[in-house]
């Protein structure tokens, strides 16, 4: 954790200077912009790993990724914000989950949001008192869309409906232990006419655990096999697949975060009932967000990857550098 710890702030360092040269370019740099909503089309937003935005150098970018949801709510039909987890960096940093809170707080009353609660926001013993604190469930128990949760709202589930589409969101923590992985296969099949996602933090990345720094960019990518939190009782990736989300025909999408040196990835397996699930990593410097755009005319799913403060759309990184990582489209059916 210290080693992790050290790497991000010394990322942010970057960030910074990156940042501000992006400002000194900007008045002769082309401002690019997320395209008009198609005809029927709409969307919600994944936001990446926030962890190296909530120092007062960086916090700009973080308020930038929520001022642009909150402008374009309307005219991109922003139906629902997913945070993929670490939020912050420093789980004990107070001032930390208070920039935190500030930003997403903005959405509070104006679109639906929920978290996956990484590794960052809460200790190795899985034990996540500080992110309770900051968001708990009593922020959002007056909403109607907040259907369920357990402990304190470190998982939690959301019902909403789109155009007649009805819609599932689960957000499971890092390495949920059996129990909650139970509560969630109970949650699921307590809806079994609802199209569900779910956001987790850990998932995607090297399939193996790294025995070197540059195994984490070189080694094999896929749905990891190792764990970071909650030790013995802690369900690697694969595990939440064969215990969860596989066992369900209705599941089609999970998104995940953590692996900022994977960055982009996205695969596509059948689960156990022969149905496709699109999983999706983000997780990304530079202030990207992900922006999910439903297409039900085309049974599309558009995935564009965006940075409001730089204004421009990623394509390609320092470790992901094929575009079509960035910028793809799903294929899911909406008439089934």
């Amino acid at each position: 954790m210290k080693y992790i710890a050290f790497n991000y702030r010394t990322e942010i360092i970057l960030i910074a200077v990156f940042l501000f040269g992006s400002l000194v370019t900007s008045a002769i740099k082309a401002e690019e912009q997320v395209s008009p909503l198609p005809e029927g089309a709409f969307s919600f937003v994944v936001l990446p790993d926030t962890q190296g935005y909530v120092f007062k150098i960086t916090e700009r970018v973080f308020e930038a990724e929520v001022q642009w949801i909150l402008d374009n709510r309307e005219s991109q039909r922003i139906q629902f914000v997913s945070h993929v987890g670490d939020i912050i960096d420093k789980y004990s940093s107070l001032e930390e989950w208070s920039v935190a809170r500030k930003q997403m707080m903005k959405l509070h009353g104006v679109v639906p949001f929920a978290f996956s609660v990484g590794n960052h926001d809460m200790m190795s013993s899985g034990v996540s008192d500080n992110f309770q604190k900051t968001f708990p469930a009593s922020l959002f128990k007056d909403f109607k869309w907040y259907a369920g949760q357990i402990k304190n709202n470190a998982d939690s589930y959301q019902l909403f409906s789109v155009d007649g589409y009805q819609f599932l969101w689960l957000h499971i923590e890092c390495n949920a232990p059996d129990g909650v992985l139970s509560w969630a296969n109970d949650v699921i099949r307590k809806y079994p006419d609802r199209r569900v996602m779910v956001t987790t933090h850990m998932y995607l990345g090297p399939v193996m655990r790294p025995k070197t720094k540059q195994g984490y960019v070189d080694d094999p990518k896929g749905r990891m096999k190792w764990n970071k939190t909650h030790g013995k009782n802690g369900n690697t990736p694969q595990q939440m697949w064969e215990k969860c989300f596989s066992l369900h025909k209705n599941l089609f999408l999970v998104c995940c975060g953590d692996q900022s040196r994977t960055q982009a990835l996205h695969l596509a397996p059948k689960g156990g009932h022969g149905n496709v699930v699109h999983e999706c990593l983000s997780d990304y410097r530079g202030g990207n967000l992900r922006v999910l755009r439903f297409i039900p005319s085309k049974n599309q799913i558009s995935v564009i990857t965006y940075s409001p403060s730089e204004k421009k759309f990623c394509t390609g990184g320092k470790f992901q550098r094929d575009k079509n990582e960035h910028q793809f489209t799903l294929n899911y059916d909406l008439t089934k």
